[in-house]
């Protein structure tokens, strides 16, 4: 029976990436929809729902993806609630990469440094995958904060992490290089997440820095949020600091991203959100 991918995005034209990584994946077929809306997608899942039943549910998967974060997570509660009983197909959901890129990098970083009681800062920590991996710091026991150039940026970032997944984080401002060294005074892992071609933490900060040891950028434009970064760092290790760039961390992502399309035909009763995929990138690291 071959394994069907009902890939859901909120954009107009459905992800050509998510669609490639299905098929690496393993994917048979993929059936792409766009402009999948809160209205529209529940025939949707009707159609892998009731098409195969028993122990053949489990070829049958959906993927929400897409650009729209904050849409595609009303999606995903709609796909959840459409389910019963038994009737019901495995999900992921990662609009944007947010859930693999955010578990690539904490992954990674907390294999290099135990961050349980410690200090965390995600810099420019306000969109998905900021937001993520704050969270996902959170669960692995750190005490995170979030950074925005405006203090009430950075509040309601926290605010919204603590709705969607009921974890506390911290709020900071950093929009210079004095705000930022106080944003980082005693943390010992710091993960970049800001927008493209911005400096975040410059090298004279972070290679003097007592507590800091392992550092993360997820931008690949240069200048890099990481200052003396560079985007092919894996773990190298200068002045002490154990540093991942985005290639580094992308690699991780991409294998975590295939693993668990993978995993989705396992099981009919799956769902791969930020807790689960962080585990996945945690076993694959």
């Amino acid at each position: 029976m071959k394994k069907i991918l009902l890939q859901l995005d909120c954009d107009s034209l459905p992800s050509v990436f998510d669609a490639v990584t299905a098929y690496d994946a393993g994917a048979d077929v993929v059936l792409q929809y766009g402009n999948v809306t809160k209205e529209n997608v529940r025939d949707l899942v009707y159609g892998v729902m009731f098409t195969r039943g028993g122990g053949n549910l489990k070829f049958s998967a959906i993927f929400i993806g897409g650009s729209k974060v904050i849409e595609a997570a009303e999606i995903l509660e709609i796909v959840k609630s459409t389910f019963f009983g038994n009737v019901r197909n495995s999900v992921m959901f990662d609009p944007s990469g947010c859930n693999t890129t955010a578990a690539a990098a904490v992954a990674k970083m907390t294999k290099e440094c135990d961050v349980k009681g410690q200090k965390v800062v995600v810099l420019a920590g306000t969109g998905p995958v900021g937001q993520r991996a704050a969270a996902m710091f959170a669960m692995e026991g750190a005490k995170v904060f979030v950074t925005s150039r405006k203090l009430e940026k950075a509040k309601r970032s926290a605010e919204e992490i603590r709705a969607m997944f009921g974890l506390e984080v911290n709020a900071c401002a950093a929009f210079n290089d004095e705000s930022t060294k106080e944003a980082l005074d005693g943390a010992v892992a710091a993960l970049c997440t800001g927008a493209p071609g911005v400096t975040l933490i410059g090298e004279e900060l972070w290679k003097g820095h007592p507590t800091l040891r392992v550092l993360g950028d997820v931008n690949a434009v240069p200048p890099l949020g990481v200052e003396g970064m560079k985007s092919s760092f894996n773990g190298e290790v200068i002045e002490g600091k154990v540093l991942f760039g985005s290639m580094g961390i992308g690699g991780l992502k991409m294998r975590v991203h295939r693993a668990c399309v993978a995993k989705l035909f396992e099981k009919n009763d799956i769902v791969y959100d930020a807790r689960s995929i962080l585990e996945m990138a945690k076993e694959l690291s």
